[in-house]
């Protein structure tokens, strides 16, 4: 039994199995509730830890700087520190993971500490996301645009969230995802501020620089009023059906065409 395999045999976190094979260990009732509670943003706060699924997405972090704590798998196909590894059956893999029909690997990473913003680039901004969904699809949108750094307010859904990190599909390893407080943030910004509205100038028409800070806002209710009053440029971005009854677009929707005019302008200029 290797070394990380006997300590948490030793801690009550493993099961050693005798009818088993001795490279296939099952998990304690404590190391179950212990992954089962980094789904809930307190404990993984408290731990410093987030769960990866899949091997694409695992591949994804270990190719990255962020630092694996273990990895629970039911094939040993990955090329890392195998101390670092617990090779597992099906049925114990189905007890941690968060799907009805889990792939192959779980793996538990430490939080990475976010890193400075270079505020002489485009600067994404989010005031309030909720959905993981949307903020998982942002991230991989900046990722695709090549922006640096998202910014997020404070009670924006954590970005550690599995859901988050299983809809991000890798990009969140490449994008600076930093929370702080948004409105300090805006306030103390010296480059232009865009912010995206329901009435605002014509992003298609309007003149955007290659650096800057754009916000998009809550899901419901947009940008919040105390941010709104250190945004420089209100952008929209046109209907053009004939009825124009749509009440709004969907955020990562809208970040995906405001990034993509960003980007078409930095080409073009």
């Amino acid at each position: 039994m290797d070394c990380l395999k006997q300590k948490l045999v030793q801690k009550g976190l493993l099961c050693n199995n005798a009818n088993k094979s001795k490279d296939i260990l099952m998990l304690s009732k404590n190391q179950i509730k212990l992954i089962k509670s980094l789904a809930q943003k307190k404990y993984r706060q408290q731990l410093g830890l987030f769960i990866v699924e899949g091997v694409k997405g695992i591949n994804e972090f270990l190719n990255s700087d962020v630092r694996l704590h273990t990895l629970y798998t039911t094939k040993s196909i990955f090329n890392i520190d195998k101390d670092l590894e617990v090779e597992i059956s099906e049925v114990e893999l189905k007890k941690i993971s968060a799907f009805m029909n889990p792939n192959t690997a779980l793996a538990i990473f430490y939080i990475p500490k976010p890193k400075d913003i270079d505020i002489d680039r485009l600067i994404v901004a989010l005031d309030a996301i909720r959905d993981p969904g949307n903020l998982g699809t942002i991230i991989r949108l900046c990722d695709w645009y090549g922006i640096k750094d998202l910014v997020c307010s404070s009670n924006t859904v954590d970005c550690f969230n599995p859901k988050v990190v299983q809809a991000t599909m890798g990009s969140i390893t490449r994008v600076n995802v930093v929370y702080l407080d948004l409105e300090r943030f805006v306030l103390d910004y010296k480059g232009l501020v865009f912010g995206t509205y329901m009435n605002g100038e014509n992003i298609y028409t309007a003149q955007l620089p290659d650096s800057g800070m754009v916000i998009l806002g809550n899901e419901a209710n947009g940008i919040s009023e105390s941010i709104t009053q250190n945004v420089n440029e209100r952008l929209t971005i046109p209907q053009f059906g004939a009825h124009k009854k749509t009440e709004s677009l969907n955020v990562a929707t809208a970040t995906a065409i405001v990034l993509s005019e960003f980007s078409r302008r930095s080409i073009e200029t």
